[in-house]
């Protein structure tokens, strides 16, 4: 056993930040969500229980309700390979086609916060997208922006880029296509949202190509991925309460955790076993308010 759960009988492809591939054959991958978190890129020593299947499950429902191709062939371990077919990988595990990643993070921001607020305090832009002047923390864009990042190694920290480093690296067409495509899934997902008491504050999607098609791939939408704030206690001007790894992130950088993780080598510290069960119950409630079911979700697509 492992913090994926058991581990498969296949080929080990890679090992992430958060999720393990392996090779499924016929030109697919098993990606098995663990239940490790990471934060300002390095992964914590304890794991939040049930967060991989948080993860797997709040992915399946988008990957079901948005207009957009995605690389998920099934959620059923019935469907696995053999070597695959172990109870204990349902719910956190997803059969997958292989896709050609887009080496590019495709960060979609509705409101302005996190990285996106510093470097418009410094600059008045984000990404090189000029932005209005006097806009306060977590204020709603006049519309949606796409702020690429690098795709860094793990514990190296994503650097933003500008479309034209975007145009660049993967060519005109091709990222005028991506950036449509983020745009497009940001603002479905944010209507959705919204209808249940979630803001999108942003998000950050992995584009694949399948075919030469670009389509969701790894994770959409999800508490790691995203930021998410409840609606009704939304107040621009300070930092939001949010349903996502916010509140580790926030802990870490409190007195009480006494970590200076600007300091090379700095380990960080033991996450106490109260923000670790807040952790939990935040991401639990993202995903019951998003997907309007009650948790535990009974696997299977």
């Amino acid at each position: 056993m492992t913090d994926t759960g058991p581990e498969p009988a296949l080929p080990h492809v890679h090992r992430g930040k958060v999720r393990d591939l392996y090779d499924a054959g016929h030109g697919r991958l098993l990606m098995v969500a663990s239940d490790r978190l990471s934060a300002f890129d390095v992964v914590m020593a304890e794991p939040i229980p049930d967060k991989g299947r948080v993860l797997t499950a709040t992915s399946a429902f988008w990957f079901d309700h948005l207009p957009a191709p995605n690389h998920v062939v099934s959620t059923d371990v019935g469907d696995f390979p053999d070597g695959a077919r172990d109870a204990g990988l349902a719910g956190r595990s997803m059969l997958v086609r292989r896709c050609a990643m887009v080496p590019v993070e495709c960060v979609v921001r509705g409101y302005l916060a996190g990285s996106g607020w510093k470097e418009y305090q410094a600059c008045g832009s984000v990404c090189g997208v000029r932005l209005p002047a006097d806009l306060r923390e977590a204020d709603r864009l006049p519309a949606p922006i796409f702020t690429p990042t690098t795709k860094a190694p793990v514990g190296v920290h994503d650097e933003g880029m500008r479309f034209d480093d975007v145009v660049a690296m993967i060519g005109g067409d091709r990222a005028e296509e991506v950036r449509a495509l983020s745009l497009e899934v940001y603002r479905t997902a944010a209507v959705h949202a919204e209808r249940r008491g979630i803001l999108l504050a942003d998000t950050k999607f992995e584009l694949g190509l399948l075919d030469d098609r670009l389509v969701l791939a790894d994770e959409v939408l999800t508490p790691d991925s995203s930021r998410f704030w409840p609606t009704a206690q939304w107040q621009p001007g300070r930092p939001q309460p949010s349903f996502d790894k916010q509140f580790v992130r926030d802990w870490l950088d409190s007195p009480e955790a006494g970590w200076d993780r600007h300091r090379p080598g700095a380990q960080p510290p033991e996450l106490p076993e109260w923000v670790v069960e807040r952790t939990r119950a935040l991401y639990v409630e993202a995903y019951e308010r998003i997907t309007g079911d009650r948790w535990p979700h009974a696997g299977g697509r």
